[in-house]
């Protein structure tokens, strides 16, 4: 069997390599490579076998075989081919990379290209989901074919929220218990129990994402000065504003208030790891926030990813917006987090069913000071709510579990977490009154209330119609 990993990030990376040390991916007769360069504008940034931190971790597989390489000029995102090359392209990336007929596709992203073209490809390939992060958490935002969700046998992901399981891929399937007669196989629904319906769930141990981790540890001059005992706090930026969430001002205003729970902490020093695009305007008010704390401000801008910073520093926490940093570097090596604006952030994300909204959500309970989510089971019955509420038809199965937990919170506790109008759109425990015009208009069996009531008094007036003709004996 030929394994390939089409991987796009340095996290994705990580998490096959201490799959595959810790022996939960099987040893195929050869694993391949396939490096994809997501980046908007890839001639400006490397791919995960080109930065020189990760050649450690390719080392893991056989041969190196860049998609990049194959479609250029066409961006691996905009890859849409017509269904009529599939099998074409097929015989030809079959040639091409020497696949033999047993093939096992390991993916991140399936929702888009150029994973879910490469699944619909090979359509005889199995397929497991290699996490990226809190993303991963997150229902899969997407309807995928029968034919390629049928396929995905598991899902291997960073355990960084120990006791959470992760919601994609997670909605019960059909599957093969028997056959009827010869030839033709019955699918009856299996039932499994809470969190491993569908795609089974593969958690990579801390400790072994650990291990992997520092394997990717650059030699980095300015760290290695930084590394001399000082108090630090770590804050790592998110360049909100660019995504329409806040404004510059509001964005200025969260990172100076991330400073503030930095200083809570009392470092000496605070080290700022600023988003790449973020403008000079951001970096500038947060130095004067340190300095106003009296504490030294270092402006860090290396390639070092910020759970290695904070490791390489020994720092005394990590404040960010909602970064999947916050819960790798808390379940990796124990630092202390918090986090600012996830509650503005959680009221703007549009529409709900943002793929940002889980992992918002998931860092907001667990820096919460005075939060009811700290135990797992708990958290997990929040994640399963607002998974459900982002997609109700791909999630259906998790409705009674949003329903437990919107039952037991309070009004100001739903308001954080879910949108009134979407209580309203689903029906669930919680939601405000409806009005009489948006009730008469709700669509009901199918078709919209006004609808449904206009075809009744139709109705009605036929049937009379119909009795008065027979009355009158005609």
């Amino acid at each position: 069997m030929t394994q390939l990993f089409v991987l796009h990030s340095a996290y994705g990376l990580t998490t096959a390599a201490a799959a595959l040390d810790e022996r939960l991916i099987e040893a195929g007769d050869e694993r391949i490579l396939v490096p994809v360069n997501s980046a908007r504008i890839p001639e400006t940034s490397l791919a995960i076998h080109e930065q020189p931190n990760l050649r450690a971790l390719c080392a893991r597989f056989d041969r190196i075989e860049p998609l990049d390489e194959i479609l250029s000029p066409r961006h691996p995102s905009s890859w849409h081919p017509a269904a009529a090359d599939l099998p074409i392209l097929n015989r030809l990336l079959t040639r091409a990379w020497s696949l033999d007929g047993d093939l096992e596709l390991f993916v991140q992203s399936p929702q888009v290209a150029p994973a879910r073209t490469l699944l619909t490809l090979f359509p005889n390939a199995r397929i497991t989901i290699i996490g990226d992060g809190l993303m991963t958490y997150s229902p899969i935002r997407v309807k995928l074919p029968r034919t390629v969700v049928e396929r995905v046998g598991r899902v291997v992901y960073a355990d960084v929220v120990p006791g959470v399981e992760p919601l994609v891929f997670g909605a019960a399937r059909p599957t093969l218990l028997h056959e009827t007669e010869p030839g033709r196989p019955s699918l009856v629904p299996q039932a499994r129990s809470r969190g491993a319906d569908g795609a089974q769930r593969m958690p990579v141990p801390p400790a072994a994402f650990r291990k992997a981790l520092l394997e990717t540890t650059a030699a980095d001059p300015q760290l290695d000065a930084l590394a001399d005992g000082t108090p630090t706090v770590l804050v790592l930026g998110q360049y909100l504003s660019a995504l329409g969430l806040v404004s510059v001002a509001e964005e200025i205003a969260m990172q100076c208030d991330m400073i503030d729970r930095a200083a809570a902490w009392d470092p000496q020093r605070i080290v700022f790891k600023p988003h790449p695009s973020a403008p000079p305007l951001v970096t500038d008010a947060v130095r004067e926030r340190a300095e106003h704390h009296g504490a030294e401000f270092i402006e860090y801008r290396g390639v070092e990813s910020a759970e290695l910073v904070a490791e390489r520093l020994d720092v005394t926490g990590v404040v960010a917006g909602f970064s999947t940093a916050l819960p790798t570097v808390r379940a990796l090596f124990g630092r202390p987090i918090a986090s600012s604006g996830t509650p503005t952030v959680l009221r703007r994300l549009t529409p709900y069913e943002n793929s940002n909204r889980v992992p918002a959500t998931i860092v907001d309970a667990l820096t919460r000071p005075d939060g009811p989510y700290r135990d797992p089971t708990r958290l997990q019955l929040l994640i399963d709510g607002v998974g459900y509420a982002m997609q109700p038809k791909i999630a259906v199965h998790l409705r009674p579990r949003a329903e437990e937990l919107l039952g037991q919170l309070d009004q100001m506790e739903r308001d954080r977490y879910f949108a009134r109008d979407r209580l309203v759109e689903l029906r669930l425990p919680g939601a405000p009154a409806e009005p009489i015009a948006r009730r008469a208009l709700r669509s009901a069996g199918g078709v919209g209330r006004a609808e449904e009531i206009r075809l009744t008094i139709k109705g009605a007036r036929r049937r009379a119609a119909r009795a008065w003709k027979a009355i009158r004996g005609l």
